[in-house]
């Protein structure tokens, strides 16, 4: 690969990840503080995601795979990501908003496979090339942070007051917009199914179908639905949270997460060789209860320790279950359904699971609101805590050790 080439496609994974932290990471506390929203109501627009995640194998399959190069498809979908952006940075309420974020994360979520679409048609060794580009992707995110909390404050006390949150909007569509016609300036990337018949069982994986007949397999697939309940906690109250204990430059703050994602999938082919792909994803499962725990029993003042440790704890509890989930599944699915396999686990995780935690999250939050307006964030946090750790009890006692291909 040349170095303009790199350059071009660590740019281009800097930005589709500087968009998506832009604003994800605060869009709860401004659904709170901007829109008024309700619980349930915060749940339906995270919820988004999940819909777009399960609609995105159809763009994918049935258009970039078929008949346009995914670098103009990526290129159109983020010109339209900008103007949905600029729709949501106006909207005045919630009944507003909800349409624009709906059709912006169908818009968005096919644009993580098409980066990735367009990297690998460019190397010659993707196991060792795609690791470096694909870092940009965590620096953009950690930038979007870093940008809000202490460049602008958007995220202060006094900023949220002011309800400057939604410039969010504004950064990320700008963001989106640059990387909209810098994407038409990429490598070409044609379509590789073109003139070939494309089924709905090879979009979804359905064919992988077959591996939930492995009773190990099984319970892997459900646990991983289950846990995303109370993923689904972190990313619709963590910061809507730090900013309503007290604590500065939330924002940045959670960045910590995702430097301790680099350092963790790092470290994690050594603690899979070491201990096994059970141990390892048990440890992962263990995490979130331990995080949320964190959560519940931590201040702004002399337990602050106790909520950064909990963020920091996100390499863990991303990267001990959902990656060595996804080499579990790589090992076990056989050459002919590895795509498959892997489609069919992300569409019963960032689908599936994810739609079914937000709803949960969304009625658990509202349950929890007291008089005042505010909420019991203590029990808020110890629920997901106590399903996240029935559901390390669950893969603990029912799942059979087993020998793991290391190497996938």
């Amino acid at each position: 690969m040349s170095s303009t080439t790199r350059l071009q496609l660590s740019f281009m994974m800097f930005l589709e990840f500087f968009i998506w932290g832009g604003w994800f990471v605060t869009l709860g506390t401004f659904l709170n503080n901007n829109l008024s929203a309700s619980g349930a109501e915060s749940g339906q627009v995270f919820s988004t995601q999940s819909w777009g995640a399960i609609i995105a194998p159809f763009i994918i399959g049935l258009i970039a795979d078929r008949f346009v190069n995914a670098e103009r498809i990526l290129g159109v979908l983020h010109i339209i990501g900008a103007l949905l952006m600029y729709q949501m940075y106006n909207a005045e309420n919630i009944a507003t908003f909800y349409p624009y974020v709906l059709i912006y994360m169908i818009c968005y979520m096919p644009t993580l496979a098409l980066v990735n679409s367009v990297s690998f048609n460019q190397m010659k060794n993707p196991e060792k090339e795609f690791s470096v580009i694909r870092l940009f992707g965590t620096v953009g995110w950690i930038a979007a942070g870093l940008l809000i909390s202490f460049i602008f404050h958007w995220d202060s006390a006094e900023g949220t007051k002011e309800g400057l949150l939604k410039n969010t909007f504004l950064l990320s569509g700008a963001a989106s917009l640059v990387l909209g016609l810098f994407s038409f300036t990429l490598p070409k990337t044609p379509p590789k199914g073109k003139g070939t018949k494309v089924t709905v069982n090879d979009i979804l994986g359905l064919d992988a179908l077959k591996l939930l007949k492995d009773k190990n397999f099984l319970i892997f697939f459900i646990s991983s639905i289950l846990i995303c309940i109370p993923l689904a906690f972190y990313y619709q109250n963590t910061n809507s949270f730090l900013s309503s204990i007290g604590v500065e430059n939330p924002t940045g703050k959670m960045t910590i997460g995702q430097a301790s994602e680099v350092l963790f999938l790092l470290l994690l082919p050594v603690f899979f060789n070491r201990f096994g792909f059970k141990k390892t994803i048990l440890v992962g499962m263990l995490a979130w209860a331990v995080r949320y725990v964190l959560f519940a029993f931590g201040n702004a003042g002399d337990l602050t320790f106790m909520l950064l440790i909990g963020i920091a704890l996100h390499g863990i509890c991303y990267d001990f279950f959902f990656v060595s989930g996804q080499i579990y599944t790589d090992s076990k699915a056989g050459e002919q359904h590895k795509s498959a396999a892997q489609g069919l686990i992300t569409l019963a995780t960032y689908g599936l699971g994810m739609l079914i935690g937000f709803a949960v999250a969304g009625k658990i939050t509202d349950s929890y609101k007291l008089a005042d307006g505010t909420l019991d964030y203590k029990m808020v946090w110890l629920i997901p805590a106590g399903i996240a750790f029935a559901v390390f009890l669950i893969f603990a006692l029912l799942f059979k050790d087993e020998k793991t291909n290391k190497t996938a």
